[in-house]
């Protein structure tokens, strides 16, 4: 009975002291060195790339510099590293990289196996086919034999391949490794479809030479939650970077915007109280600054904001919220209580 005692005690001892070693690793590194490594795209407009003046932009990124002003105060705290498909889940595994902002689908594979974990989806996406207007294609179903091009090491190449076999369709994959090279060799007329997620689609489109000749056939043929990613072992890292996406999320619901979330602080209402840090609490359990959320809001902007900026439907990729859309409007942004 003693021997049994002894030995819960250790174990429980052992468990502890392996959480402890674990505990805060990738927050302390990222505090030391001042600023957040952000694993981007690169070059999918709307969502990783730099614009004309090398200023990085896009949804992925400003969640990148929401995660920087949740942990410093301050959104330009961050640097960005662009990698392709196959370098991104090596890029976190190694340490690299921090935090993976970079259009990644979860799925239970890579959540599993590849020593990661992904936080809340911050877009909710679906895999299409994009084909040259000239071709007269209405729809999928009508590309048995075509040439498609697709990048390696993807759920788009499984699905891709999965779609042409249920469908009994012959296809002929031209395998390019760079986001942006995929969508020149398509514009260049080597292959009869890019297929990506239908955002990417739009994104290529909208950089185009002359995005009317193309178009997006109305099949989705798969589910994208798109959703950034840390490395297991240290859950205070990971539930800042959840708690990110999730603040941007509640903001919106909220009414809190980057324009009026100083007004907001003078709020009766104690959710909003306690969610913008007038009242203390959710900052300490994060191991923040009482005042991350505002500073989130502030710098960056709601989910409704960074969506409308980089992708919505006054940008040059004219996307509709859809499943995007808050939960009160008929999406699937919901965000858990901030208490």
């Amino acid at each position: 009975m003693k021997l049994s005692r002894i030995m819960v005690v250790v174990a429980v001892l052992l468990l502890m002291s392996a959480g402890l070693a674990c505990a805060g690793q990738d927050l302390d590194a990222v505090k030391k060195k001042g600023y957040v490594q952000v694993g981007v795209n690169g070059g999918v407009f709307g969502f990783g790339m730099p614009d004309e003046k090398g200023v990085w932009r896009g949804l992925d990124v400003d969640t990148g510099r929401a995660i920087a002003a949740a942990v410093f105060g301050d959104a330009s705290k961050i640097k960005y590293t662009p990698l392709t498909a196959q370098q991104r889940f090596t890029a976190l595994q190694s340490g690299e990289i921090d935090v993976l902002c970079r259009n990644a689908t979860r799925t239970l594979t890579r959540e599993t196996q590849l020593g990661l974990n992904f936080v809340t989806v911050n877009y909710y996406d679906g895999q299409g086919f994009m084909v040259p207007k000239k071709l007269g294609v209405k729809s999928a179903k009508e590309l048995s034999g075509a040439t498609v091009c697709v990048l390696p090491g993807t759920t788009t190449e499984q699905n891709a391949a999965d779609y042409f076999r249920s469908n009994k369709m012959d296809w002929k994959p031209v395998v390019i490794e760079a986001t942006a090279e995929l969508a020149k060799t398509f514009f260049a007329g080597r292959c009869d479809v890019l297929t990506s997620d239908a955002s990417q689609l739009a994104g290529a489109r909208a950089t185009a030479p002359n995005p009317k000749d193309y178009v997006i056939l109305p099949e989705i043929i798969s589910k994208e939650p798109l959703a950034p990613a840390v490395r297991h072992g240290d859950d205070q890292w990971r539930d800042i970077v959840d708690f990110t996406v999730l603040a941007m999320i509640q903001a919106e619901e909220y009414g809190i915007t980057s324009k009026n979330v100083d007004e907001m602080l003078k709020s009766s209402d104690p959710g909003v109280q306690r969610f913008l840090g007038v009242i203390e609490g959710n900052g300490k359990a994060l191991g923040l600054d009482e005042k991350w959320a505002y500073n989130i809001i502030k710098q960056v902007g709601n989910y409704g904001e960074v969506f409308e900026r980089n992708v919505g439907k006054n940008t040059s990729l004219g996307i509709e919220r859809g499943l995007n859309a808050l939960w009160t409007n008929g999406g699937l942004m919901y965000s858990p209580p901030f208490k």
